[in-house]
């Protein structure tokens, strides 16, 4: 856990304490202390999601190459290579790309997995392809035991004429890095990016 990570758990219990506190006010009949408390715990939230916006809008993208780790927390993701599936029969004039990521476990002494990573493609033109379910083998989200690494190597269905590909990992928004500040999944960062070179 970083400091930034920190800094957010340690808001969300400064929270928690204030809002057991407004609960006592108004049990107690203390409306406008209430009120009060109220208004600091919605003030200093605000600051804090306008920093997280600052960083977020105000950060370069951040471009990561290939055979390069990206880690969170001790599961690390390197893209190792890429190619077009050949021969691959597509009726709609798409065509597959395979992308291969190393994925290590840097724990130490146990078992771990990032259970909510995937990837996606973006091209040139901003256009977002998502993997196709059912024809990649190893899962990103594989469960390894301490020190050990496998490839996953997950396809993306593509358009004839996307280029400029890049593979973003991300969490999602289901996740406590949404309000990290600089977090590459917080709230309108730019997402790290591999090129492809494809």
């Amino acid at each position: 856990m970083n400091l930034r990570e920190l800094l957010l758990l340690a808001l969300v219990g400064w929270t928690a304490i204030g809002a057991i506190g407004v609960t006592i006010s108004l049990a107690r009949g203390e409306r406008a202390k209430a009120l009060r408390h109220l208004g600091w715990i919605a003030g200093v939230w605000a600051t804090y999601l306008v920093v997280l916006l600052a960083f977020s809008l105000l950060q370069p993208q951040k471009a990561v190459a290939m055979g390069q780790d990206q880690c969170f927390d001790e599961m690390c993701f390197a893209v190792t290579g890429v190619e077009e599936v050949p021969g691959f029969l597509i009726h709609d004039g798409s065509r597959l790309i395979r992308v291969s990521v190393r994925i290590t476990n840097h724990a130490r002494g146990r078992t771990e997995s990032e259970k909510l990573i995937r990837a996606y493609l973006l091209d040139a033109q901003g256009r977002r392809w998502n993997e196709s379910r059912g024809i990649s083998g190893v899962p990103l989200t594989a469960r390894l035991a301490a020190g050990d690494s496998v490839v996953s190597e997950p396809v993306f269905k593509v358009a004839r004429d996307a280029t400029g590909l890049r593979l973003v990992f991300t969490h999602g928004w289901r996740q406590p890095d949404v309000l990290v500040i600089g977090a590459s999944d917080s709230l309108l960062h730019r997402p790290t990016i591999v090129w492809l070179d494809r």
